[in-house]
Parts: structure tokens; sequence; C-alpha cells
């Protein structure tokens, strides 16, 4: 293992906003910086809503040329949606956002060929209306020679190469994460063509050289590798989890909330499928066993309809205001559209006989009563259902820096809390790079250097348990 020190660029990109960090890793040290931060915005066209790729692709590039010269590049970003292109490499139009309607309807129609429990069996993959199966089946796929997941994609305009990563692959709903390659028969029962997809990748393969156009442009002396790594932002997040052993549940903060443990192998039973728990590909051979809960965006979605208020004094407002008055369910989709969050969650309270809950501050902390239900929830049932107890949670991610939620969720859980790092996805990438390079060991290696190199938070379980099992209760009763 060599002692000098190497610099990576990590691509992040989250639904709301990209950044490029750059990681500084050697054998004892692991530092990480940000060199650009730039906006993801959405853009609702009148066939529906887009991604704004070309916007995120500069955002890349500027900021490969604010990183400086570094020794490799590896990119993250949400799952499930693609670019298109043609016979000759270009991108047909706008990746469609997982969140526009078009898949409405279209599960119903994929469960009349492969019911929802043998699709569940297959592929372990939680129902959502926009897993990428779903998207395929609704697509209209004229002129479509090849199907990119959107970090590959970006790959792709870096370096000129083709692949398909494989954590991000399992979120396809395409992969069976017994195997760890296609699921062939799925596919060919529903008219999915998977000569679609380039190559299967491994997180840690070479992703090419960037292209002389691109050094040109960022400023950098090549050659420059790009390294595949864990391209889904979640499985980048977990391997950065700083756990030690296996006795551990992590929560995956930001927009939304991902809430599980790391297996050695799925768990495909009906009564899983029933609890509505996915299993994801990790590093490793590893599986990611989780539920996706809807998140700060519950919050993002007020804060914006407030008109962006300071958040520290919503979050102060929040920490006064009654404790479990008001709880909604943070898994319903009724959340998952934009606009009048404010005014959904006062119907969801009102329609289950609580308490209205009228201020910012009030919602606020209904908001963050209910994250940490569903988080206690989600953690309870994946012990209960892998039949693997843990001993402490891990939160990394943006809401870590949440330090309400991170307590209400050690004392929904009855569970220590270990809050951090923030940047978690971004620290995962680099030490993808960093492993690929040589200068960082395994899983568990990774993870030790990010404990002794990191700050970390402990957060002990506080107050009555029983609170959050009667708060519970009014949910179920709903």
């Amino acid at each position: 293992m060599s002692g000098s020190v190497k610099s990576y660029a990590a691509v992040d990109l989250g639904a709301s906003s990209g950044r490029v960090m750059v990681g500084r890793v050697g054998p004892d040290s692991l530092e990480l910086t940000e060199a650009h931060r730039f906006v993801n915005r959405p853009v609702r066209l009148p066939e529906g809503l887009r991604w704004d790729i070309l916007s995120l692709y500069g955002g890349v590039l500027d900021g490969l040329k604010a990183a400086g010269q570094v020794d490799s590049v590896g990119i993250d970003s949400w799952a499930v949606d693609y670019g298109l292109l043609d016979g000759d490499g270009r991108l047909l139009g706008n990746p469609v956002h997982y969140r526009d309607s078009r898949t409405e309807g279209v599960a119903e129609k994929v469960w009349a060929t492969v019911p929802a429990p043998e699709l569940y069996a297959a592929t372990g993959l939680q129902y959502a209306p926009f897993n990428t199966l779903y998207q395929l089946v609704a697509d209209r796929l004229t002129g479509a020679e090849r199907l990119l997941l959107v970090p590959d994609l970006l790959t792709y305009w870096l370096t000129g190469e083709q692949g398909t990563e494989l954590t991000n692959a399992s979120t396809t709903q395409l992969i069976d994460p017994r195997t760890r390659g296609w699921s062939y028969d799925i596919a060919q029962r529903l008219g999915i063509d998977l000569e679609l997809f380039a190559p299967l990748r491994q997180p840690g393969d070479p992703a090419g050289l960037l292209r002389p156009e691109v050094l040109e442009e960022t400023g950098l002396a090549g050659p420059v590798p790009v390294t595949a790594v864990g391209s889904h932002d979640t499985a980048s997040a977990v391997a950065a989890v700083p756990a030690s052993g296996e006795r551990f549940a992590y929560i995956c903060t930001g927009t939304w909330s991902l809430a599980g443990l790391e297996l050695d192998a799925p768990v495909l039973t009906e009564e899983s499928r029933a609890a509505n728990f996915t299993n994801e590909l990790g590093l490793d051979g590893t599986v990611r066993y989780l539920r996706n809960i809807m998140g700060l965006w519950l919050l993002q979605e007020c804060v914006r309809a407030w008109g962006d208020p300071d958040l520290g004094e919503l979050l102060r407002q929040a920490a006064e205001a009654p404790a479990l008055r008001s709880v909604v369910d943070a898994s319903d989709p009724v959340f998952l559209p934009p606009g009048r969050m404010p005014e959904r969650i006062a119907e969801a309270c009102r329609a289950s006989g609580q308490p209205v809950p009228v201020s910012p501050g009030e919602i606020t902390r209904c908001i963050l009563d209910s994250l940490a239900l569903a988080h206690r929830r989600a953690v309870e049932e994946a012990q209960r259902l892998a039949d693997h107890p843990v001993d402490v949670v891990h939160v990394v991610g943006g809401g870590t820096r949440n330090a309400l939620l991170c307590q209400l969720t050690a004392d929904a859980c009855g569970l220590p809390v270990v809050a951090g790092p923030t940047e978690a996805a971004a620290l995962g990438n680099v030490l993808v790079q960093a492993r690929a390079h040589g200068l960082v060991g395994d899983l568990a290696g990774g993870r030790e250097l990010l404990t002794r190199t990191q700050p970390l938070t402990r957060y002990e379980p506080r107050g009555d348990p029983g609170r959050w099992s009667e708060a519970q209760a009014r949910l179920v009763r709903i």
C-alpha cells in the first residue's frame, strides 16, 4: 500500500443540488473539501417534468476545473432515471424526472403480466411508482439504441465509454439480487430489451479516461482516469457509514431518508414485500436492505412554500412546539408530488382526527416527529424481517446537520444515534476511488479510516419510549 497522499474528485449529484468535492487520501488521512456546488433545478416542459442534464454536465465541468489536478474522478447520483441515446451516441432528449406523472397506473399493467409477489421474489425491489422498470414500460423508446443511467451518462460524456454500474443498476428492478446479474426472465416477459443497457461495471472498475476536449475545458493535465464508484448515491453513502462490526442500522438522510441494514444476502419473503423493503446492491457483495421514506423533502417543500425563512429559527420554534402532538405517515405517496406541502400535511392531520398544526414551527415539529417515527418503524421492522439485531443507528448525510431530528430519531428508536459524516456520499465515492488505486483496504478499513478522521456526534435516547408507541398506534388506526 502506497504511503503517498492522492487527490480524488467526487461528483455527487443530489435531487436539488450537485457538488464536486475533492478528497485527499493517505494511509492515515482523509480530508474532504468542496470545489464547486451548483443547483439542480428540474424544468417543467409541456410534455412533463425533466432534468436539465446539460446544466448538470456544465456544473460537473466547472467543478473539475475548480478542483484542480486530481488522480481520478468518480460520479454518483440519485437512482432510477436515465438518458436515451441514438445509434450515434447522441442524447434523444432530457431525462424524465422520477416525479413525472407518466408512470401513474403503469404498475397495475406490469402486475397483470408479472404479479407483484413474483416480481419481488425475482428482483427484491420495493414498489415505488418511479422504478426504472415502470418508466421503461411507460416510455416510448423509438430511436433509442442505448440507455444510460444518469451517472453513467455523465461518465460517457467525460470519457466516451459506456457502462452500467451495478449498485445503481440494482435500483432498476431488472437485477436479480442473488446472482447480481440481469433478471432476463422478468425483462423478457415485460418486453424490455436488456441490450439497451451497456455492460455491467463493478464499483472500483476503470471507466475510461477524460477525453481530450474535457481536459482542455477543465485545464487538467491528462491522463486522468474515471473510476466507477457506488454510483447510486445511497450505495456510496452506506460505504461511508463509520460502523464497526455488523450490528448497526443506518439512515441516509437528505431529500429522502433511506433506513435499513447492511446484509450478506437479500430478504425476498412475502412479508418483506408487504412491508415495502427493498434489496439494493452495495459494495463487496453486500445488500442494502432498506425502506425509502419521504425524508426532508417534506420540510424542503414547506420552506419553499413559506418563502425560504431562516432554517435555524424554524428549528428553534419546532424544538419549543409540543412533542408528538400530530404525526403523519412520512412514507405516504400523497406527499410525493411537489406543491402545497403545508396544506397537505394539515389535511392529513385533519383526516386522522389529530390537532392541525398551523404555524411553521408546529408544522416543522410535525414533520420531524413523523420522520423520527418512520425511522423507528423502519429500523424495528428491518431487524425483525432480516433477523438481524442492532445496537446503534448511524445517521449520515445532510440530515446530520439537524440536531433535533437526530435526537428525536434516538428517542424514537430507543438506541444511540451516531451522526456523521454529513458528506457521506462524496466520502464513499472518494474511498472507492482510493481503494481502486491501492490507498485504502477493504470496506471495514475504509470505515475505520472514517471513524478516525471525520467529526461524529453521538445522541443518547431519552424520554418515554411509550409515547412513540402511542403515536405509532395513531397512524396504524388511520
